[in-house]
Parts: structure tokens; sequence; C-alpha cells
């Protein structure tokens, strides 16, 4: 071989081995959104129903992930190979509705369907969040279920259906990628833990009278909700671990109080002892016990 080649191989060699490897770690968010199709749909005064036209009050607050999604998450024209990824599943059906931006490995590629240029013109990361939007528009408008173990249909959509991503490593041999990725599941329902089919199951069921027990002992020990549930865990409802639970940030959103005067909008029971309150309390448990990264809690007003 010709000296020069020598040296100059020699070189490279000696850059190569020498040269400080470099360790990036990125993190991206991976939102599902689940929602509970049962009659809370159609709220209810005194046994009828109260708008025959369901008020889109999930609708406006999933609006706002996706907006969340597309101008915090991705940001078209501003942010270059971002991996995060929205889904929307129903609990009664396999359906569900994606916008993955990993899915695009290559970065020319995936920059293109970001910004909606090149070949994904008319048919990128904007027209797919529209085609997302009208999906989910689709399933509250033709799906309705009766109640359903929630718990457990959420344990078997974690477990199952494959939303949940997990971090990964990359390297080539010296430099090395930590890939992310933060899970965080919001559920659209109204709170309550009743359903059909108590008979056959009745482990994760909290209705009305489960509700009136832990608020008669709070009564009767003056305490709140939270530290009933420290006094008695068997007020509540047993934890349901899960590995996959630690990687995930749980949202329960758009809760409802069906103890509250729709004359003049105040609780029938005093504070810090509302049925949403005492759902909470019994949800946080729960989520924390079943090794969830964290829980947070959202309520409606019901106006």
């Amino acid at each position: 071989m010709n000296l020069f080649f020598r040296i100059f191989f020699g070189v490279i060699l000696l850059y190569s081995c020498g040269k400080d490897a470099e360790v990036k770690s990125l993190t991206y968010q991976n939102i599902v959104i689940l929602s509970d199709m049962s009659d809370r749909l159609q709220p209810k005064i005194n046994g009828e129903i109260k708008n025959q036209q369901y008020p889109p009050l999930d609708t406006i607050e999933i609006q706002k992930i996706i907006d969340y999604f597309k101008n915090e998450c991705v940001k078209p024209g501003e942010k270059i190979g971002d991996n995060s990824c929205i889904a929307f599943a129903t609990f009664s059906n396999s359906n569900f509705a994606k916008v993955d931006v990993g899915l695009h490995a290559e970065l020319g590629e995936k920059q293109q369907f970001i910004n909606s240029t090149g070949k994904f013109e008319n048919r990128g990361l904007i027209f797919e969040l529209h085609e997302f939007e009208s999906k989910v528009k689709n399933f509250y408008g033709t799906i309705r279920n009766d109640g359903l173990d929630l718990i457990n249909a959420l344990n078997a959509k974690i477990n199952n259906d494959f939303i949940i991503k997990t971090n990964t490593v990359f390297t080539d041999g010296n430099d090395t990628t930590f890939i992310n990725y933060e899970n965080h599941v919001y559920i659209f329902t109204d709170g309550y833990l009743e359903y059909k089919g108590r008979a056959m199951n009745d482990e994760f069921y909290f209705g009305s009278s489960e509700i009136k027990k832990l608020r008669d002992y709070c009564t009767e020990n003056n305490v709140l909700p939270a530290e009933a549930l420290k006094f008695d865990g068997t007020l509540g409802i047993p934890s349901l671990y899960n590995k996959r639970n630690e990687l995930i940030y749980l949202h329960v959103m758009e809760t409802h109080s069906r103890d509250i005067n729709f004359n003049d909008m105040h609780p029938k029971n005093k504070y810090g002892l509302t049925d949403n309150e005492i759902l909470q309390a019994v949800w946080r448990k729960w989520a924390i016990d079943s090794g969830f990264k964290d829980i947070t809690w959202d309520q409606y007003n019901s106006n």
C-alpha cells in the first residue's frame, strides 16, 4: 500500500479510537386517551336525561390534548427529529386512532411528515391529526356501552393493547443515545366504578353503598377519605399491580359528582365528603398502590 494511504488511514484510526464517546438522552411523549362510553355521556336530572344532545365536554378537552401534542411536543417548523405519539381508544372497542411520528425512522422523511412538505404535502401531520379528530368524534357519535369494570378494562388495555412505549438504547459502538418515553394515559370517565356483572366479580366495584360506607366511617371518626383509607384499606378497592404501571402517569379526566343539588349547584354532602372527593381518594390510593408513577384528577362543572 502507498505510504501516504498507510499514514492517512492510521491517522483516521487513531482519531476514531481517541474520540470521546457522546452520550445523549432524548425524551418524547406517548399520549394515550381512553374513554368510558357509558351513560355518563347523557347526564340525568331526577332520573331524566338532561340533554338529548351530548354536551361535548370530553371532545373539548381532547382537542386541548391534541393541540398540546402538536404545538408543544412535535412543534412543526421548529423541532427536528421528534418521536412523540398520540392515540385514542374506548374501553369497550378494539378499534383506535393513532398518530405516531416515530414510525418515520429516516430524519428527512420524518421532517417532511411533520411539516407536511415534499411527498407528505396535504397528507402529513396536520392531515393525520384532522383524521384523528374525526375518528374521535365518530367514536363518540356511535359507541355506547353499559357500565364496565373500568379497573380490569384499564389493566387489559395497558397489558394487551401495546399502547405503552418503553425506553430504548441505540449505540454505534462509540456514541450512545437513550430514547425515553413519558407515558401519559388520560381516562375520560365520571369516576364512578359501578358495572354490570357484579355478581360474577365485585372486586373493583365501588358504587353508592361503598361511597356511603366510607363517608359514614369518615363522619364517625372525624377523618377525611384519604386518612380513612390508610386506616382501613378494605374501605377502598384492592390494588392491581402491573409492571407497565411504573411507566405511566395516570390522568382521570372530566369526573362528576352525582350528589349535586341542581337547584343551587352545591353538593348535598359537606365539602370533603362529596362523592367526587371520596372517589378521588379511592382512585388515588388504588393508583399509587398499583405502581403508577402518579395520578391527577379533574372535575368538570356539571351545570
